[in-house]
Formats: structure tokens, C-alpha cells, sequence
């Protein structure tokens, strides 16, 4: 009984790897169960007895997803306790770009691009990722400014959604465009806005 548990935990977290990947490179809407089946390489029975709906499954996709940020075993580091992990987290998303060959964007990002009104569940989904890597950034910033490292006008939420919203437009149009160049320069650009609130300049 223990072996079988373990068998079918195993063939769950593959369904929803597999399905993360394909999310990922072409959308949810346009992957379908049979090719989700095909990648994970387990039978229909399988699949629908895990996964009732498509909607159910890309909510347990963003789950994993969430859950791999709190435990720090995501692709990029979201723990941010210095400048350099800050320089880092930003050089992390483009190398993963750079990776897929500029062909992919952010994983959330994807997803959220397709949310209709209809979508809820993965909306809230997807606004509890973004809040956790909000709070992630926010934090340093919080601690950067109690040491009197930051001016007095930088407010840390704007901070962190400026961080945000900068990676997730330079990494579409990356996708688009098919080349990094836009992706570095924005970084670049956004690691320059954000060291003129630092009292220090940073280097």
C-alpha cells in the first residue's frame, strides 16, 4: 500500500511538471490533455483520476509553483537579502530566457496574459504569487531603508512592484523580439532607478 501511495504521488507531481512545462512554452489554452498525458507519460485513466478539470490543473500547477518559491527551490531566488541577491534576482530570469532561446517569457506571466473574466480561481492563483514575490522584495527594501541605507521618499511596495512590472514587460518583449538585448537594457535601467533612492550609491 505504501509503495503504491508513493507510485501515485510520484505520477501526480509528474502530470503537473509536464504541464508546467508545456504552460510555460505555448499557454494553457492551446495545451491539451493529450499532449499533457503524452509528456508525462502516463494513460488517460491516470491523468483524470488526479486531475478532474483543466482549471484544476493549472491551479495545482501555480500551487507547486508557489510552493517551490516559500521553500527557496524555485529557478530564480526570490530570497533577497542584499543588493547582490537584488542584481541576481533580476540576472536570474534573464538567463533563464536566455535558456529557452528568448522563445519563452515568465511562467506567471504567460498564464496571467490569458485570464479572461471566466478565470478566477487561476486569477487569484496567479495575484497570490505575485504578493509573495511583492513581499519578498518589499522586505529588503523595508530592512535597506531601517538601516538608513534608502531616502525617505522610497516607498518599499512601489519599489518591489517597479521590480516587478519592469522584469515582466522586458521579458515579453524579449519573447517577441527574440532577443535579449531589450531584456538586459531594461534591467540595467532598472537597477539604475533603483539605486538613486540609496542614500550610498551602489556598485
Amino acid at each position: 500500500m505504501r509503495r503504491q501511495f508513493v507510485r501515485g504521488a510520484e505520477t501526480r507531481l509528474r502530470i503537473i511538471h509536464s504541464a508546467a512545462d508545456l504552460f510555460h512554452k505555448q499557454g494553457a489554452r492551446a495545451t491539451s490533455p493529450d499532449e499533457i498525458i503524452e509528456a508525462s507519460r502516463t494513460g488517460k485513466g491516470q491523468f483524470y483520476h488526479y486531475f478532474k478539470s483543466k482549471e484544476g490543473l493549472i491551479h495545482e500547477v501555480l500551487q507547486t509553483h508557489l510552493d517551490e518559491i516559500k521553500r527557496g527551490a524555485s529557478r530564480v531566488s526570490y530570497e533577497i537579502n542584499s543588493w547582490k541577491d537584488l542584481e541576481m534576482w533580476f540576472d536570474a530570469q534573464v538567463e533563464s530566457q536566455k535558456s529557452y532561446e528568448m522563445t519563452r517569457g515568465c511562467p506567471f506571466g504567460t498564464l496571467g496574459n490569458e485570464v479572461t473574466d471566466n478565470d478566477e480561481l487561476i486569477r487569484q492563483d496567479l495575484s497570490l504569487i505575485f504578493e509573495v514575490v511583492k513581499n519578498k522584495l518589499a522586505a529588503f527594501f523595508v530592512r535597506e531603508k531601517a538601516k538608513g541605507n534608502l531616502t525617505k521618499q522610497a516607498d518599499a511596495e512601489v519599489l518591489a512592484d517597479f521590480c516587478i512590472a519592469s522584469m515582466q514587460g522586458a521579458m515579453l518583449m524579449g519573447k517577441i523580439k527574440r532577443s535579449s538585448q531589450t531584456v538586459e537594457t531594461t534591467v540595467q535601467e532598472a537597477l539604475t532607478h533603483l539605486r538613486s533612492y540609496f542614500v550610498k550609491a551602489r556598485r
